[in-house]
């Protein structure tokens, strides 16, 4: 499993307990911690920079790595949702969603907002969109 892509232990955990006994897997997991084969560290930063590359925003990344078994201080370090780089994640987004087309209509700038929303950018970012 790890030769396919960096794991977080809690997802390791849940797919070896389907086969594997449960004892078992939990000093095999602190083994590969201790040897680094597993790094929490490695995992989150793959993770973002990967879902960062397909358009989602932060508050997206942050539930989906929380959901993964991250702690959301480690993950706040690694994310820095304050960085300029969001702006023009959301922008790139839209563009690639939307085809530069500004909304006309309040139903048609709702609808926009949704999807930006959905894909995990905060209001700030997304506002900038709409306010230039």
């Amino acid at each position: 499993m790890l030769a396919r892509r960096e794991h977080s232990t809690t997802e390791l955990v849940r797919k070896l307990s389907k086969n594997f006994l449960k004892p078992d897997s939990q000093g095999v997991l602190a083994d590969l911690v201790q040897e680094g084969l597993i790094s929490h560290e490695r995992f989150v930063e793959n993770y973002i920079h990967s879902r960062r590359q397909k358009g989602y925003g932060p508050i997206r990344i942050q539930a989906e790595l929380m959901e993964r078994g991250i702690a959301e201080d480690f993950i706040d370090h690694h994310l820095n949702m304050a960085d300029n780089a969001w702006f023009i994640g959301v922008r790139t987004a839209w563009q690639k969603r939307f085809k530069n087309q500004i909304p006309r209509d309040f139903k048609t700038r709702a609808q926009q907002m949704r999807f930006l929303q959905y894909r995990g950018f905060t209001l700030e970012q997304i506002e900038s969109i709409f306010n230039e």
